[in-house]
């Protein structure tokens, strides 16, 4: 398989193999699954919930993890480049998986598309692709996709997809501070734009229209279900006899699409696990997660 070592923003395998995280790994008995989906995790910006995503990644682990696109947001980074240490410690991360044997296939979306160009060549051990078909333990076939490929606004008025970026940042700085002041008040996390698409009419009908298209699609080529990211709704369900499952963002939700053993999928709500860690015990805290 060709091997690219160099790609946008100067990242380089070799400048993470060589380095320490600013956040050391947990020693931690890790929760096994069979595979993992994360995507939207907006890399570069400040809505990048990394101290939750470092969390996660150090708590659980994979035969196969797929980064169903936007992990790094290349929009934001070339209005201005914003990139703190946690944002490292992630690839890091991402990259020590990939070294201890896992597979790890990289689907860009449209916040990182410049590495579209890239697909079908190896970065450090990740497998960049347009699209993947995987194969749960029960011999169903899940197209994996981002999912921009469907989205109107994005096909037919890019500068609005712009326009509406750079509201949602705005809803995202707000959020900060928002969560700012619950911290102070000793309040978990809590987003604000999550809050407010889940009570904008045109938002629900928007999502409720994507799922439908990227199910379709799926039927259409003859898989058995369809895994996106893109409009940061995590979901399961099965819409006209195809499954669609979503595994959300790293920006509001903190969530990750997980295959068990057992063929079983399952949408993991990390900062909802995270607060229930600080008010169980050990023994307790096992028993909720099993």
């Amino acid at each position: 398989m060709a091997t690219v070592t160099r790609l946008p923003f100067g990242l380089d395998p070799a400048d993470f193999s060589s380095s320490s995280p600013s956040i050391p790994e947990k020693i931690t008995e890790r929760r096994r699954y069979r595979t993992i989906w994360i995507s939207d995790v907006h890399l570069g910006t400040r809505g990048c919930n990394a101290d939750a995503l470092i969390d996660f990644l150090d708590h659980v682990d994979s035969d196969t993890m797929y980064l169903v696109g936007d992990i790094i947001d290349g929009w934001r980074l070339k209005k201005k480049f914003y990139w703190p240490a946690a944002h490292n410690d992630v690839v890091w991360r991402i990259l020590k998986r990939a070294r201890r044997g896992a597979r790890i296939v990289y689907i860009p979306g449209n916040h990182d598309e410049m590495f579209r160009q890239f697909s079908g060549l190896d970065f450090g051990g990740v497998e960049i692709r347009r699209s993947a078909v995987h194969t749960t333990v029960d011999g169903k076939r899940l197209l994996v996709l981002h999912g921009d490929e469907f989205d109107a606004v994005m096909l037919s008025h890019r500068w609005l997809a712009y326009l509406g970026d750079a509201a949602y940042e705005i809803t995202m700085a707000l959020s900060r501070q928002v969560n700012h002041v619950r911290r102070w008040l000793d309040l978990p996390y809590w987003s604000l734009s999550k809050y407010a698409k889940s009570k904008v009419k045109n938002a629900v009908a928007f999502i409720t229209k994507f799922e439908e298209v990227v199910a379709r699609e799926a039927g259409a080529r003859g898989v058995d279900g369809v895994v996106a990211g893109h409009i940061h709704a995590a979901d399961i369900r099965t819409i006209n006899g195809i499954a669609y499952y979503n595994d959300g963002d790293w920006v509001e939700g903190c969530t990750a699409l997980v295959e068990h053993d057992d063929g079983r999928m399952e949408v993991l709500h990390w900062t909802d696990e995270m607060a229930l860690r600080e008010t169980l015990p050990p023994p307790e805290l096992a028993r909720a997660a099993a």
